[in-house]
């Protein structure tokens, strides 16, 4: 049993029934664990935690830097960096619902550990929009607000998407990206 192992099957645990509805003996049956072996692996759920949240944000950034490496005209890698978000938290659909609904149980300690790598990641969006206010293509009156804005409408995707569904991420990424990037007001021109 590895270490990846147990935390791919404690993010679909935590991901069904809440991390304070989780308990370490859930995650060692699903891992065809004793719980005391369990211990040998992680030492508590707040670790499990940590590891998740850690874990999701790291492929997040290394994503968003590979998109902002690109040689795109920053409209496009906005575009793309949506896209990537959203095929990243559709992939990891178990990963991502921890990421996002969970990160709140974090005890103080964890907490201070987790958050700079989520201040990095907004910074990395953040950052892109000021990119594009520089150059003239954006408008906002604060890129902080504006990057929270539309991280907060691509977060909650992970709540109401379904694969089956009438459009796939990519094309909702699309549909986003163009309302951000747009608005919804008709141009007169």
């Amino acid at each position: 049993m590895t270490r990846e192992e147990i935390l791919d099957a404690a993010a679909l645990i935590i991901s069904q029934k809440g991390f304070h509805g989780t308990s370490m003996q859930d995650i060692a049956e699903a891992v065809d664990l004793q719980k005391a072996s369990l211990y040998h692996h992680i030492a508590n759920k707040q670790e499990i935690l940590v590891a998740l949240l850690d874990q999701a944000l790291d492929k997040l950034i290394v994503n968003m830097q590979d998109v902002l490496s690109l040689p795109l005209p920053t409209d496009e890698k906005l575009r793309q960096a949506v896209l990537v978000y959203l095929d990243t938290l559709m992939e990891r659909r178990e990963m991502a619902a921890v990421l996002l609904l969970e990160y709140r149980s974090l005890e103080p300690e964890f907490r201070a550990r987790h958050m700079p790598r989520r201040d990095l990641f907004e910074r990395l969006w953040r950052d892109l929009i000021q990119q594009g206010m520089d150059e003239g293509l954006f408008s906002c009156v604060d890129p902080d607000m504006a990057g929270r804005a539309f991280l907060g409408v691509l977060n909650w995707t992970v709540t109401w998407f379904r694969p089956e569904g009438k459009y796939s991420a990519k094309e909702i990424a699309d549909q986003f990206a163009g309302i951000f990037l747009r608005g919804l007001l008709v141009r007169q021109n």
